[in-house]
């Protein structure tokens, strides 16, 4: 399996994101997988300026002549699984994400076709074909308590799934992941979920699907909610207190 993940946190590395994904990717890579990580953050990715250029003058090829012509989409061509890994920012994945996959258009052709009753952009022809189904899997963080926080974000990434004929591999989400540095840091007993991200990859790797049971580790509650509201507020305040006495 031949996997590029993409995180689209500005805290790259640092973020809770980075805690849920690089265990996710490390399972994947126990099995045999080669795993390509990018951060938007060091990618210069212009945004799409709905000029169709990349349609019709120059069939495949944008203006921009950027990091997504340069690195992104070459490693596309290569590859059998998409992990858009994101922290949700106002109901959805980040501008950076959203920009990345606006200019995911050049791989398309600018005739409309009808398929299953909707309308639909095939794939260029030029394209080199697939020796294994093209999957995406998403890999998401939120700073909210209730797990339907990401229930937005899941239907645009299953949407977008449905427009690149992509097959949908699942979700690892986790909420109320503000409280996991903390929680991580104090000891506090919160391996079983890095352990099960872990998990996650060797299954997807070996299965290509990944257990309810698995996902709902992942995802499972860390603290209540009052618990989580007091503590996020208290340590805002805390920071805002600070600045207002510097």
């Amino acid at each position: 399996m031949k996997v590029l993940a993409i995180n689209s946190s500005p805290h790259m590395d640092k973020g809770t994101t980075s805690m849920v994904l690089e265990p996710f990717l490390e399972g994947m890579k126990q099995e045999g997988a080669s795993v390509e990580l990018l951060y938007t953050r060091k990618l210069k990715i212009n945004p799409c300026e709905g000029c169709y250029t990349c349609w019709v003058k120059t069939p495949g090829v944008c203006i921009h002549h950027d990091d997504m012509q340069e690195i992104v989409l070459p490693l596309f061509e290569n590859i059998d699984t998409w992990v858009i890994a994101t922290p949700v920012y106002v109901d959805g994945m980040t501008g950076p994400m959203k920009n990345l996959i606006d200019r995911l258009i050049s791989t398309g052709q600018p005739f409309i076709e009808l398929e299953d009753d909707h309308c639909r952009h095939d794939p260029r022809e030029d394209l080199p074909e697939r020796e294994n189904p093209f999957r995406i899997v998403l890999v998401s963080t939120c700073g909210f308590w209730e797990l339907d926080n990401f229930s937005p974000l899941v239907t645009h990434v299953k949407a977008i799934c449905k427009n690149m004929s992509a097959e949908f591999a699942g979700t690892l989400l986790r909420p109320h992941a503000g409280a996991m540095p903390a929680m991580k840091k104090m000891g506090m007993g919160i391996d079983d979920i890095f352990d099960a991200a872990r998990e996650a990859g060797r299954q997807l790797v070996k299965a290509g699907r990944v257990e309810k049971s698995v996902l709902d580790k992942i995802s499972r509650e860390l603290l209540p909610r009052d618990a989580y509201i007091e503590a996020a507020n208290t340590q805002f305040r805390m920071a805002r207190d600070q600045y207002s006495q510097d």
